[in-house]
Parts: structure tokens; C-alpha cells; sequence
């Protein structure tokens, strides 16, 4: 009996030696998958703030960006105001002259007609006549020329704003490649 006991103490041993086997691998296995998820949040943690940093990043640049945006639409409403500005004055002045220009040949035109009633002939009719229309076309040539002049240097003044601002749009945002 001794001999079945002896062979039950060496099943029981084995088998207690087996579990404590076991149960050392089953610790080391716990212990490394705890390692390992705990490294893994690590990570995540430090890719979380990674990414936290470089959406931050963004935003700023965006809301930056925005403001520019804001801020340059402003200086094109203004630059468009000023030009706006520019032209109406310079379109008055050149109604101004050419009214002027008009009360000057009506008042011409009157003088005119007073000294034709005056006349004592045909001839001296004619005379006056085509002294008066060759003075007519060549003032009439020659304000023709003033306003086409002013017109286009009121142009050039009307533009000057906005083609600072294209030419600032170039500068400023050429550089985005």
C-alpha cells in the first residue's frame, strides 16, 4: 500500500508542481499583457497629445489665415470706396466744364445772332457766317480734346486704388504654392 500511496503523492506532487507551473506562466502572461496595454496607452496618449498639438497648430493657422482674409477684403472695400469717390468728383468737374463750355457757346451763339440781325449784306452775311462755324468747330475740337484728356487722366486716378490692391493681392498671395 505504501507503493500506491507513494505513486498518489507523486501524482498529487507533479500536478501541484504542474499548477504552480501554471500559475507562474498564467502571472508572467498577466503581467507582460499588462506591460503591453499599458505601453499601448502610452503611445495613444502621446499620439492623442501629438495630434492635439498639431490640430491646435491648424486652427491657428486657419483662424490666421481668416483674419488676413477679413482684414485685406476690408482694405478692397476701401480702396473700391476711394476710387468710387475719385471718379464722382472728377465726373462733376468735367459736367462743370462742359457746362460751362455750353452757357459760353449759347451766350456765343446769342452775340452771334445779334450782329448777323446787323448785317448789310449777303456777303457780309456769309463772311460772318463762316467766321463763326470755323470759330464753332475749333473750339468745339479743341474742348472735345480737354475732355477726352480729363476723362482719361480721371480714369488712371479712378483705377490707382484698385491697382495697388491687385498689385498687393499679387505680392501677398503669390507667395501660397
Amino acid at each position: 500500500m505504501s507503493s500506491t500511496k507513494s505513486k498518489a503523492s507523486a501524482v498529487v506532487d507533479s500536478t501541484a508542481e504542474t499548477i504552480k507551473e501554471t500559475q507562474t506562466a498564467a502571472v508572467k502572461g498577466f503581467d507582460k499583457t499588462l506591460s503591453s496595454v499599458k505601453e499601448g496607452m502610452e503611445k495613444a496618449a502621446k499620439g492623442f497629445e501629438t495630434s492635439q498639438v498639431k490640430m491646435k497648430e491648424s486652427v491657428e493657422k486657419a483662424m490666421k489665415t481668416a483674419e488676413e482674409m477679413v482684414s485685406f477684403s476690408q482694405g478692397n472695400v476701401e480702396a473700391l470706396m476711394k476710387a468710387s469717390q475719385i471718379f464722382a468728383t472728377g465726373l462733376q468737374d468735367i459736367s462743370k466744364h462742359v457746362a460751362a463750355s455750353s452757357k459760353h457757346s449759347t451766350e456765343e451763339y446769342v452775340a452771334f445772332t445779334k450782329s448777323l440781325l446787323g448785317v448789310k449784306s449777303v456777303k457780309e452775311a456769309v463772311d460772318l457766317q463762316s467766321g463763326f462755324a470755323k470759330s464753332s468747330v475749333e473750339k468745339a475740337v479743341a474742348e472735345t480734346s480737354k475732355i477726352t484728356d480729363a476723362s482719361v487722366k480721371l480714369a488712371e486716378q479712378a483705377i490707382a486704388p484698385l491697382t495697388a490692391r491687385l498689385t498687393l493681392a499679387v505680392e501677398k498671395f503669390g507667395k501660397i504654392t
